[in-house]
């Protein structure tokens, strides 16, 4: 560490991006809210990456959680980073409404691990637009994707798909309203179509809950000619946890 570096650390000493405890390294979670964060690790659904109960012997791909037993999929496969409880709620709350991009540097590193069991070489990052960004300011999936896109080597589209049907706030709806709210509201930005035409898309988003809009956003990008479409997000939605 250089002089200049030292001094820095002196002023600023590195900090939990969670709580402000000290910590030996930037962007990082101290050992209390590490242990507080539901990171998914073990047997877990294939269509979604929820955490899946013991060890399975059975090939990966056939296992599926009793959302995704229930609605189907239009994608291939799906990664999460944590569960949406504890400190990781926490973390996507604050990124998503507290103004707190600094949380993109750790969120997107951790998501670059998930996002490498589905990536091809030619894979598109396509982050899932925030059409309410005068509310928000900015686009939490895209700055997510930005960043994964420069450690990947992997293009990113961040306005691919258009929504022409105006869609009230999704949040404290159940899954059929969900569903039902979405049918035709997104399109394809058309400026785009050769750009996803036979590629491989990862489909970003911060937090899946009933997996609606990632739905939506598949079946444009199918629609479109991807050659398959797989999801990643930050958190998801974990019932009962």
């Amino acid at each position: 560490m250089t002089q200049l570096q030292s001094l820095i650390r002196a002023i600023y000493p590195t900090q939990c991006v969670a709580c402000d405890a000290a910590t030996t390294d930037d962007f990082g979670l101290c050992g209390s809210c590490w242990r507080y964060t539901a990171f998914i690790q073990g047997t877990i659904c294939d269509a979604c990456g929820a955490p899946l109960p013991g060890d399975s012997d059975e090939d990966d791909a056939a296992l599926r959680c009793d959302d995704c037993l229930r609605t189907a999929r239009p994608w291939n496969r799906g990664r999460a980073v944590m569960g949406y409880s504890g400190v990781g709620r926490k973390l996507v709350l604050a990124l998503k409404h507290g103004d707190r991009t600094d949380l993109a540097q750790p969120a997107a590193r951790w998501m670059v691990r998930k996002a490498q069991e589905v990536a091809a070489p030619n894979s598109l990052i396509v982050p899932l637009h925030r059409f309410r960004l005068l509310r928000r300011r900015y686009n939490q999936a895209a700055v997510l994707a930005n960043i994964m896109g420069a450690r990947m080597l992997l293009s990113v589209c961040p306005d691919a798909f258009l929504r022409p049907k105006a869609t009230r706030p999704l949040d404290r709806h159940s899954k059929a309203d969900r569903f039902a709210a979405l049918q035709d509201a997104i399109s394809l930005n058309t400026k785009h179509a050769d750009t996803i035409k036979d590629r491989p898309i990862i489909l970003l988003d911060d937090v899946m809950t009933s997996g609606a809009t990632l739905a939506a956003c598949s079946e444009v990008c199918l629609t479109a000619d991807a050659s398959c479409v797989d999801i990643v997000t930050l958190a998801r939605v974990i019932k009962d946890a």
